[in-house]
């Protein structure tokens, strides 16, 4: 199902940091169009009719308010999420009277205001979330965080270090882990540990202990755990044979 989205902010940095972490984490919204101030986002509205429109209500030219107004004598006001200042709260008040779905106030999380769309992008379509695009997403979300441990495999990496990269949550990431490769966080760091230490293995120039150390293990004995669990024999086994 298509949905188009208006973000309207002033500050560039707010408007294409939340239009590029909502492009990263969903494929729900299918058109998203940006105004930095209030009188192109009237005119977004007039000419695309986007469906949810997330936006300032302080704004050069128009503010927030004056956007919203308009649009509603005009029959044409998006479902609009706010975002007010903690001093702006009798703004904020009068949005969700003219008819605003919801207001957030900043500074707020990008996750935050996502799911806060996504709640209401349910609300006016039906909770009939493509499944495609989630698998879709989620396959996206995990290569991102494989190809990062991959650049990063002799780091002393955690769960939370490589979700804070990826842009989400550790619990969300562990879940992605377990539906999209069958197996946690750790099992896939070492397996691509055990992958790298089998390439100096097979040089066979370098010590147990020192290829240990090189993959990101800070353990001999624990290395030499992990690997014969993932290769079936140990390091030293595998050098003979190889």
């Amino acid at each position: 199902m298509s949905v188009k989205l208006l973000i309207a902010d002033d500050e560039d940095v707010i408007r294409n940091g939340i239009t590029k972490y909502i492009q990263l984490h969903t494929e729900r919204f299918d058109k998203i169009y940006l105004a930095k101030n209030g009188q192109e986002a009237l005119e977004l509205i007039f000419k695309h009719r986007p469906d949810i429109m997330l936006m300032d209500i302080h704004m050069p030219i128009k503010s927030g308010l004056e956007v919203m107004e308009q649009a509603l004598r005009a029959h044409i006001l998006p479902a609009t999420v706010i975002l007010s200042g903690y001093d702006e709260f009798k703004y904020a008040q009068r949005a969700i009277k003219i008819g605003a779905k919801d207001y957030l106030l900043k500074p707020c999380r990008s996750s935050d205001i996502l799911n806060c769309l996504l709640e209401i992008t349910d609300e006016l379509f039906g909770k009939t979330k493509n499944l495609q695009g989630e698998i879709i997403e989620g396959n996206q979300l995990v290569n991102c965080a494989v190809e990062y441990i991959k650049e990063h495999y002799n780091e002393s990496l955690t769960l939370h270090q490589v979700a804070e990269q990826v842009g989400i949550t550790s619990g969300y990431l562990s879940t992605l882990f377990s539906k999209n490769l069958n197996r946690g966080f750790i099992d896939c760091l070492n397996e691509i540990r055990v992958e790298r230490a089998s390439m100096y293995l097979q040089q066979n120039y370098l010590k147990t202990y020192e290829i240990a150390y090189r993959v990101g293990f800070r353990d001999e004995k624990y290395f030499s755990k992990v690997f014969r669990k993932i290769k079936g024999m140990s390091p030293a086994e595998y050098k003979k044979i190889k």
